[in-house]
């Protein structure tokens, strides 16, 4: 760092204030090293000013959004984060040659120091890079509601996981390839004390590859007792806000070994689906004859005409009473406003039983929200059940005290 005229005037200056030549090595030496010290600081101080006002000058005359988020000032601050502990490192040399750090260990602890604030600050560039990847893809379509923080987590559990195999590599001196053949015989112990982290990995990791699950489904899960909006996706856990507004958490290794109901594809095909079914009192039904067909065209409480309606067979013979009834169903179903049209609606016989003669309502509605779509579900069993007297049709169910009194 100094001349050899330079350290004979330094020399002589402290023989004749009284100090010895290894005291006036020893400032030579901080000297030295408060001008790397310096130079270091101006380094990082020209990087961080120059290339963060550099890309925000580049980003600033962009017109997309993602490279706002990409080269945000904690992601730059982190890539000028790298520049010190690298300069350090090819500085750090002359620091020791300068100081005459005669101890082995010594040097050594430095060199291991240094290299391990390398490892950390390109692990926390490395983070901080992703992060922000993760936050661009949350603003995408595609990506909307997909349990991205549990993937978020999986990547940074695997970035702690590499940069402590390095730190450990440069601690002991040893190759990171054998220090991972060295762990191979303790992997046992380490799966058993991480298996909840594991396990939650390898399921965060299906969950998304499969697209079984994301952020605003909504699932049910009877073996848990699980049943409402799920509201986040961790690596470890799922929480779900139920329908009493509480939170229920889970487990995701759980959602891939055991059966749930996803209803969020019945949402997106706008589709939601009625199936009830009323038991008619079998004595009841009947053949109709043309006086009884006339009676029921002039009923105003049949919503659908019975012109519309079909009063015989495919064969010409007579129809009952029930084949009516059921036709009439069919046809209100068919014209409601409020049932999606797109989709199967049929009512049908189920098989008989000590209760009667099943019939079954299958459709879906329009609204698959969960009020409108229980609001019509008891709007047609209430016209139906209404309408059955009508036909000559009794409903069948479970006598109750007030039939013994009778």
């Amino acid at each position: 760092m100094f001349d050899d005229n330079v350290k004979a005037d330094i020399y002589n200056r402290l023989v004749k204030w009284g100090l010895s030549t290894d005291v006036a090595d020893m400032l030579d030496g901080i000297i030295v090293l408060i001008y790397l010290m310096l130079l270091v600081l101006v380094i990082n101080l020209i990087f961080r000013w120059g290339v963060i006002r550099g890309v925000h000058w580049v980003v600033s005359r962009t017109k997309v959004e993602w490279d706002n988020i990409l080269f945000d000032d904690k992601v730059l601050k982190r890539l000028c984060g790298i520049i010190t502990p690298m300069v350090i490192n090819l500085m750090l040399p002359l620091a020791i040659s300068a100081l005459n750090i005669g101890s082995e260990w010594i040097v050594s602890a430095l060199h291991k120091g240094v290299e391990i604030y390398v490892v950390v600050a390109f692990a926390l560039f490395i983070n901080t890079l992703f992060k922000a990847l993760f936050a661009i893809m949350v603003h995408r379509p595609a990506w909307q509601g997909k349990p991205l923080d549990g993937l978020l987590q999986i990547v940074q559990v695997i970035i702690a996981l590499v940069a402590t195999i390095l730190i450990i590599a440069i601690l002991i001196e040893r190759s990171p390839a054998g220090l991972l053949t060295g762990l191979g015989a303790s992997a046992a112990v380490i799966s058993f004390i991480f298996k909840d982290t594991l396990m939650g990995l390898v399921a965060g990791v299906q969950l998304s590859a499969n697209n079984m699950l994301k952020v605003g489904d909504w699932i049910e899960m009877p073996s848990r007792g699980i049943d409402g909006m799920v509201e986040e996706v961790s690596l470890t856990t799922i929480k779900v806000r139920s329908w009493n507004n509480t939170i229920q958490t889970i487990a995701p290794y759980l959602l891939v070994s055991e059966p749930f109901y996803n209803w969020q594809a019945m949402r997106d095909t706008g589709g939601r689906r009625v199936k009830r079914s009323i038991n008619i009192d079998m004595t009841s039904v009947r053949l109709m004859g043309e006086s009884d067909v006339e009676a029921l065209k002039g009923d105003e409480a049949i919503k659908v005409p019975m012109s519309q309606i079909s009063t015989t067979t495919e064969e010409g013979a007579a129809v009952t009473n029930l084949d009516l009834y059921m036709r009439v169903i069919n046809r209100y179903i068919d014209t409601h406003p409020r049932v999606n049209h797109t989709m199967i609606a049929m009512v049908r016989q189920l098989q008989p039983n000590e209760w009667g003669l099943p019939i079954e309502l299958y459709f879906f509605t329009k609204d698959v929200n969960w009020v409108p779509h229980e609001h019509l579900q008891a709007e047609v069993i209430s016209y139906i059940i209404a309408l059955a007297p009508h036909f000559g049709i009794k409903l069948y169910q479970a006598p109750s005290g007030q039939d013994f009194k009778r």
